[in-house]
């Protein structure tokens, strides 16, 4: 059996239509919950209709970027790496070019499948211009779409929202999310329409591999036995195992004594390391769900690196796991059955979904 390969944090990434050419630059309980911080009052809202975005019929991706007004000027840092045949969700951010969080856009995605670089399929170590090439001639490949965008947002009453979340500026306040439909594995190109201030602008952002981790829990499948650390094992120094300011209060069990005897809502997040700007805000969303659902399900937050130190590496737990990003959200039943799995950012009412899975009767 070969050695595991070991979990990579996935960086959030941008790819921008530009004038003449197409470059890649990369960035580094109900659904009305809005939240009021130094950004605003930030309110979920729903997707726009598919008629206020290009028809890609008898179009290429190429030509539903042209049929745009401008390129875009913002980047769309996509939120998951984790995609499989069949509906997905797709998170992301969207931020000015000062990495400044835009929570009001109006977005629909597209994509097209990207050709196989040479026959039998891309090998992970082979060519890079090959595999470049390839995805370049994804462009000129059938567009589908568009599949319009709605607003998740992030908020929490205000005594969840940690001291870490309201003192960071650039905290994410929502998560843009839709479901994209993939045919089968493969690799897919993605790209993005915005309506901004009349215009419709275009976005070219990184293509996504279906199929690639395949050993990330699913729904429906028994859940990996681990332990995680609790406020007893960390002698009371909760800073040990929470990068929460201050401690949130998920580390009360250890999942592997939860499991199958409760049902578990477990979070893989790290607020103070987070790549994204996510990590720090889905944490007080599983707080105050925590409060709200009581002793009905064990609410374990899990960090991700060791020691709380990114120069460490990332914990046994999450090569467990086999996560390649995170966040990470995992609803688990109490027979120990995966009811949800959630990469990326969410907000409260898809919270509230996973654990009404997880607690059902």
């Amino acid at each position: 059996m070969p050695p595991m390969r070991a979990p990579r944090l996935a960086p959030a990434l941008l790819c921008a239509l530009t004038a003449g050419s197409l470059a890649i630059g990369c960035g580094g309980g109900s659904g009305d919950e809005s939240t009021s911080s130094a950004g605003g009052t930030v309110a979920s809202r729903p997707a726009p209709p598919k008629s206020a975005f290009p028809s890609p019929e008898g179009r290429s991706l190429r030509e539903v970027l042209k049929a745009a007004d401008a390129r875009a000027e913002v980047l769309v840092e996509p939120g998951a790496v984790v995609f499989y045949p069949g509906a997905n969700r797709y998170p992301f951010e969207i931020v000015d070019k000062d990495h400044k969080p835009i929570s009001d856009a109006e977005v629909a995605l597209y994509y097209a499948k990207v050709p196989q670089s040479k026959p039998g399929g891309k090998s992970k170590s082979g060519n890079r211009g090959q595999i470049a090439k390839a995805e370049a001639r994804a462009l000129d490949r059938p567009a589908v779409g568009p599949f319009p965008v709605k607003i998740e947002s992030l908020a929490t009453r205000p005594q969840f929202s940690a001291e870490s979340t309201r003192e960071d500026p650039d905290a994410a306040k929502v998560v843009y999310s839709t479901q994209l439909d993939f045919p089968g594995a493969g690799e897919w190109r993605i790209a993005a329409i915005l309506k901004q201030d009349g215009e419709l602008k275009g976005a070219l952002l990184p293509s996504v591999a279906v199929g690639e981790f395949e050993r990330v829990p699913k729904p429906g499948q028994h859940a990996l036995v681990i332990h995680t650390p609790t406020a007893q094992d960390a002698g009371g120094e909760l800073s040990k195992i929470t990068t929460r300011k201050p401690p949130d209060s998920q580390n009360k069990v250890d999942y592997a004594d939860a499991l199958g005897k409760e049902p578990i809502v477990l979070l893989f997040a790290t607020p103070q390391f987070c790549q994204s700007r996510v990590c720090g805000p889905v944490v007080d969303v599983a707080e105050q769900a925590k409060s709200e659902y009581g002793d009905k399900a064990a609410f374990i937050h899990m960090e991700i690196y060791n020691e709380n130190d990114p120069g460490k590496g990332v914990r046994p737990q999450v090569r467990a796991f086999h996560l390649p990003s995170e966040p990470w959200l995992f609803a688990i039943d109490r027979q120990g059955v995966v009811r949800e799995a959630v990469e990326g950012a969410f907000g409260l009412k898809l919270m509230h979904e996973a654990v009404e899975k997880a607690t059902a009767p």
